[in-house]
């Protein structure tokens, strides 16, 4: 973990450039030491249905989630999601100086009992060291 999930509206198509602004978010969370290499996953998921305020046809949104396993202090999440958050909207910032945008993250920490995994990708980088 974490697992990162992006969604946006259909109209920034010709304005984001996705896989770069993953390997951005991936770079900061391996960069903060908190989380292990092989859980992070990222992924967008575009919307083509949406309505941003007053409906203007012509305001974007994108919004980021952290899901992320628990058992890390809040003070250690806090700091994660400050810096994943100064890259997100940092790597946003040139489409949010000329485009109407919204531009949300959380991060949510996910329930030790109800939460269920399984990853032999931890095994494959160990091996790769």
């Amino acid at each position: 973990m974490p697992h990162f999930i992006m969604e946006y509206s259909a109209n920034l198509d010709d304005d984001l450039d996705i896989p770069a602004l993953f390997e951005k978010l991936n770079d900061t969370a391996i960069a903060t030491g908190v989380f292990p290499i092989g859980g992070i996953r990222t992924r967008a998921v575009r919307c083509e249905f949406f309505r941003v305020g007053e409906g203007d046809p012509d305001n974007t949104f994108v919004h980021l989630t952290a899901k992320v396993g628990s058992g890390r202090s809040p003070e250690v999440l806090k700091a994660a999601s400050d810096t994943i958050f100064e890259t997100f909207s940092a790597s946003l910032k040139p489409i949010f100086d000329r485009r109407w945008m919204s531009v949300g993250f959380e991060m949510i920490e996910l329930h030790p009992e109800r939460n269920y995994r399984m990853n032999n990708i931890h095994k494959k980088l160990a091996d790769k060291a």
